[in-house]
């Protein structure tokens, strides 16, 4: 059985980061110094001046291959714990790894298929 004793640590340190995140977002602009102006708060990025509007459509396809990039990447990130414990998992995580590559292969070869990542269209 566990005690109240036992989450004084998860307390201590929940207390702690909460700590940290009002001291930066409550005090640390109150520290900080205050300089206004017309060239201080217009918008800069890169030292290139702005020319027309930076609203302008993007395309699709990007978005689209922004997505995938980041599905098949969370992919990746899930065969860590079977590479840990492949010998643990023996036959049975083999085939739990198979099955899951399996899906995200059907959905790739669907992608592929449906010309997704196809630029020059």
């Amino acid at each position: 059985m566990s005690s109240a004793e036992d989450y004084l640590p998860i307390l201590l340190q929940a207390g702690v980061a909460l700590g940290f995140v009002v001291m930066v977002l409550v005090v640390a602009p109150m520290l900080g110094p205050k300089l206004f102006g017309k060239k201080k708060n217009a918008n800069w990025e890169c030292g290139i001046e702005e020319v027309g509007n930076a609203r302008f459509p993007i395309s699709i396809r990007y978005l689209l291959t922004a997505i995938l990039f980041v599905l098949f990447d969370v992919e990746v990130i899930f065969f860590y714990p079977y590479a840990v414990n492949f010998k643990f998992l023996q036959s049975d995580g083999l085939i739990a790894v198979i099955v899951f590559v399996a899906f995200f292969l059907t959905g790739f070869f669907y992608v592929l298929k449906k010309g997704a990542l196809e630029w020059e269209k």
